[in-house]
């Protein structure tokens, strides 16, 4: 299972990746493979202000639909157009190609208290 060390993951199944004081968003390996074949992606809060936790939008896969965190507090920027064509790209890509969203994230350092890959590995084998 791949597990960048170079990214901050939620126990939801995120990855963020801090770029100044914007961060992509997408779902982990993990999270990809328990889904399944991922059929569609809506994300309907581009512009929008949300708080950690907050959903942002959807991933269907063929047999279930499933909630996106926010894993910091900011402005929903940009959703990944790619996925509107190709939603599978998480499944073949999900650190790469296969981002979701970019989020201007108001207090960069929270990411600081999201897990690292140490502690997410932790996490999804206990």
């Amino acid at each position: 299972m791949n597990i960048p060390e170079n990214l901050k993951y939620t126990k939801e199944h995120e990855w963020v990746l801090l770029e100044g004081d914007t961060a992509k968003v997408g779902i982990t390996d993990f999270a990809q493979r328990e889904l399944g074949d991922i059929v569609y992606v809506e994300v309907d809060t581009e512009g929008e202000e949300l708080d950690q936790d907050e959903v942002f939008g959807t991933v269907e896969a063929v047999k279930t639909v499933s909630d996106l965190f926010v894993p910091v507090a900011g402005e929903v920027l940009e959703f990944n157009e790619a996925l509107e064509d190709e939603p599978e790209l998480i499944n073949k890509d999900p650190y790469g190609k296969g981002w979701i969203i970019k989020l201007k994230v108001k207090d960069p350092s929270a990411v600081e208290e999201l897990l690292d890959a140490e502690a997410y590995k932790k996490y999804i084998k206990a």
